[in-house]
């Protein structure tokens, strides 16, 4: 499978209805489904749709912090937050094919790769509504820690205060993409 440049990562106070941005996609990008906020009920119904319409278009879906969900919904794998980046093996039993994990620091990126993770989130990059008080990593201490992720296998996507503006600012790290909600979320 080849992998998203482009992943749009769902939100449930920040992008409550995720299907027109998903909508908005092309072929072959990503969708990073959280919602963690919705009642179990709830967040299956949305996830199906949110499936059901990644399928028609073509877009990669990968769920966050729930196997048996992404199970449920035929998701192509799973993404784990990055206290739950032991359950990588978990996720390959259930015969999930792509692993996802989020990464704040060197420690994380270092475990993923021993874990066997395909591919990490580092963030936040820059300043993000999404964690409005945690410190951005800035462009060079993103660039170290692309790097190192890179050496060990791992595909890197930045997270985090994503924007056009901040996206050139980092042209010069070679990166797999990058996730968003917001930049996505613009009709």
């Amino acid at each position: 499978m080849s992998m998203p440049g482009r992943w749009l990562v769902t939100d449930a106070r920040r992008l409550a209805d995720p299907l027109p941005a998903i909508r908005r996609l092309t072929r072959g990008d990503g969708v990073l489904f959280r919602h963690y906020e919705l009642p179990p009920a709830k967040r299956l119904a949305l996830a199906r749709q949110v499936a059901e319409l990644c399928r028609r278009l073509g877009l990669v879906l990968v769920v966050a912090g729930d196997v048996r969900l992404a199970r449920a919904v035929a998701a192509a794998g799973l993404h784990l937050p990055q206290g739950l980046i032991g359950h990588t093996a978990l996720a390959r039993r259930a015969g999930l094919r792509l692993v996802t994990v989020a990464a704040h620091d060197a420690g994380a990126i270092a475990q993923a790769a021993r874990r066997g993770a395909d591919a990490v989130l580092i963030s936040p990059v820059f300043a993000t509504a999404s964690h409005p008080g945690a410190p951005p990593l800035g462009v060079l201490r993103f660039a170290a820690l692309a790097s190192d992720a890179r050496r060990q296998g791992l595909a890197v996507y930045a997270l985090g205060g994503i924007t056009p503006a901040s996206i050139a600012g980092l042209r010069h790290v070679p990166l797999a993409g990058y996730a968003a909600i917001s930049m996505f979320s613009q009709a």
